[in-house]
């Protein structure tokens, strides 16, 4: 979608729903980003994978133009210092069964095989601790879905998903974890904030955004 920051050492952009946060070609990410920095004149194309977004999630992406920047940054990841933030809609009324703000915390095992996380119940090899702080921001007035804002506490792949998918609270769209087709077509996930430090000056940085899958979901209700 756009640009939101930009020097030697990173890029942070916005990126649309659908596009890969690595690879090459021209649903990558990556990709975009390169082609827009060439058309503005930038030399130095080069960019380093810090994190990824689901292909389906709209969101904030941090990519490091330099190795020593990409080490610096991973470092931060590494020690918990980025603040990552998304707001997604639920199918389900989740006031019904949660409390209006707290913390889920459990056990994750990814399967690679058929790319889907599980929640378990017992420590073993592959399965990692899962945890993040949620808050309800509103109930459609049809009560059938709920607005919430998500603050990672861990980094574990479709962790929000299946976090709340397997509560019954699935994200509109997301047939992978439970949601109905009528919840929509689009998965209504995005990471809307991220704070982070700049590699050289470690300055705080923050970033947000205006979601549009968001309102696409809330649109189609209407």
């Amino acid at each position: 979608m756009s640009i939101l920051y930009l020097d030697k050492y990173m890029v942070v952009y916005h990126k649309a729903a659908g596009l890969l946060s690595e690879g090459e070609g021209k649903d990558c990410l990556p990709t975009v980003i390169r082609e827009e920095l060439e058309a503005r004149g930038e030399k130095k194309l080069e960019l380093f994978t810090l994190h990824r977004l689901d292909r389906e999630t709209e969101g904030i992406v941090v990519y490091a133009r330099s190795s020593a920047a990409a080490a610096k940054l991973s470092a931060q990841i590494t020690e918990s210092r980025w603040k990552k933030v998304y707001n997604a809609w639920l199918w389900g009324d989740l006031g019904q069964k949660l409390e209006a703000q707290g913390e889920l915390c459990d056990l994750l095992y990814y399967d690679r095989k058929r790319s889907k996380s599980f929640v378990v119940d017992r420590e073993r090899k592959g399965v990692r601790s899962a945890a993040l702080k949620y808050g309800i921001l509103k109930l459609s007035e049809d009560k059938k879905r709920t607005l919430v804002r998500v603050e990672l506490l861990t980094g574990r792949t479709h962790q929000i998903r299946v976090q709340f998918g397997s509560r019954g609270y699935a994200i509109c769209g997301d047939r992978r974890y439970g949601a109905p087709a009528e919840s929509g077509k689009t998965l209504a996930l995005a990471a809307v904030e991220l704070s982070v430090f700049h590699p050289v000056t470690d300055e705080k940085m923050e970033f947000s955004i205006e979601p549009k899958n968001l309102d696409e979901c809330e649109n189609q209700f209407e």
